[in-house]
């Protein structure tokens, strides 16, 4: 029996503002340890959405990893206080001395909210938690050195330029992971989206 097919329905096309905000995304120069690539974005959050992630790589070795999502809705939001909102999520493997500082949450927020005021990222309603996990192995893997991790997950309405917050982004990761700061008057060099190394 053959079956009627339903129509295609095409997505709507993106707002000005949006594709401009994307490519502002796509501008941010990031240091050359931060190997970053555009990802499929979540759908069911907002009505469009952009999203990047990328690995902090040091001598080789990853270190950490992270991704934005730049969310979208023409309509606002009351809860973002805007029509646009950054998530991002930045993990790193850390000393296990640090997951058990009792201030290494409070200090790790910080890290973000210094890295968006270096680059001039301006932002309103920030929100997001900071997660320290530290693992010891016992038994037949007692051997095993004791390891940790610390997440950070944060959400924030951007003002102005987007450049400027991915930038904020991948300060954040990299001073996670441990990286000294750039010496001021260097720039980074813009990393390969797509390409990594094999």
């Amino acid at each position: 029996m053959a079956t009627r097919q339903q129509p295609r329905v095409d997505a709507p096309a993106s707002p000005d503002e949006f594709v401009v905000a994307v490519a502002q995304m796509r501008a941010a120069r990031l240091r050359p340890e931060v190997l970053c690539e555009e990802m499929p974005a979540p759908q069911r959050i907002a009505p469009f959405a952009s999203a990047l992630s990328a690995d902090v790589t040091v001598d080789g070795e990853d270190v950490g990893t992270g991704r934005i999502v730049l969310l979208h809705d023409p309509a606002g939001n009351d809860a973002w206080q805007g029509t646009f909102r950054c998530v991002a999520y930045a993990r790193a493997e850390i000393d296990p001395e640090i997951a058990n500082d009792p201030l290494a949450g409070e200090v790790a927020w910080s890290w973000l909210v210094e890295a968006l005021a270096a680059h001039g990222a301006e932002f309103t309603a920030p929100s997001g938690t900071v997660t320290k996990v530290a693992s010891e192995s016992f038994g037949g893997m007692a051997d095993e050195d004791a390891t940790a991790q610390l997440e950070i997950r944060a959400s924030w309405t951007p003002v102005g330029d987007i450049e400027a917050h991915v930038e904020a982004w991948g300060e954040l990761m990299c001073t996670a992971v441990g990286l000294p700061p750039v010496p001021e008057g260097v720039t980074a060099i813009p990393s390969r989206r797509g390409q990594r190394g094999t």
